[in-house]
């Protein structure tokens, strides 16, 4: 499979046109990944473009690539999201990353009850901004033509919020039912929404805020998966479920 890049800036590119990498991504793909002369590439704005390229020249600060073929991809619906605990560790940045992997379209950063993370305003804005970086970097590896975006940090009271016009699930062991049991319609427009709580489990107070929300408390298996786990494991179900896998 060709290499894939990422720039912003790709609204204008014809089929002929130059597009030029510049800065981290040049250097990626001429000393880290060594692109040549006449290699084909792929490079998207992260927005639904999507090109298909060929090298045309190759310097340290600076990859030329002639547009060979110009795609505008549908944006998918429903809309896959994951409201991820803030958890200790990196076992946050382990769940999101693969969650980019399997499709995720928007990743919320949730200051659960009993997140041992705690994000003050600032911690906020430099961990948000990790997690940009991190899905930035797992849609590329992905070859994803839609990247996810990194919202503010939300609270219990605003994921409740959400059940009024998407479908809230809230992973739970001890869940109403299993996840498996659930349909879903892709002709759904609504967002699917994935509430995932820190490895002290969702507090019962969360639970019954959801819930009373109309947001459906549901389980995954027998066994208690980490916070790591837990969200990549039901956007494996729900890709399956919507036929996307």
């Amino acid at each position: 499979m060709a290499l894939h890049f990422q720039l912003d800036e790709l609204d204008d590119s014809a089929v002929g046109a130059t597009v030029t990498l510049t800065g981290a991504e040049a250097h990626h793909a001429a000393a880290v990944r060594r692109v040549r002369v006449g290699e084909p590439v792929t490079v998207g704005n992260g927005r639904g473009l999507w090109l298909e390229a060929e090298c045309t020249a190759v310097a340290p600060k600076a990859v030329d690539l002639v547009v060979r073929t110009r795609t505008v991809v549908a944006a998918p619906r429903p809309r896959l999201v994951l409201a991820q605990a803030l958890a200790k560790g990196d076992r946050d940045e382990l769940a999101i990353q693969a969650a980019t992997e399997l499709g995720v379209d928007e990743v919320v950063p949730w200051q659960a009850a009993r997140s041992v993370s705690r994000w003050d305003a600032a911690k906020a804005a430099k961990g948000i901004a990790r997690w940009q970086t991190i899905v930035r970097e797992a849609g590329k590896q992905a070859h994803r033509a839609f990247m996810p975006q990194v919202t503010a940090v939300a609270t219990t009271g605003a994921l409740a919020a959400r059940a009024a016009d998407a479908h809230v699930l809230v992973l739970e062991p001890t869940g109403d039912r299993r996840l498996t049991g659930i349909r879903f319609d892709p002709a759904d427009p609504r967002d699917i929404v994935l509430v995932v709580g820190p490895e002290g489990g969702i507090a019962p107070e969360e639970l019954a805020a959801l819930r009373d929300a109309g947001a459906a408390v549901v389980a995954l298996g027998d066994t208690v998966l980490r916070t790591s786990t837990a969200g990549p494991a039901a956007l494996a179900i729900i890709d399956a479920a919507l036929g996307r896998w």
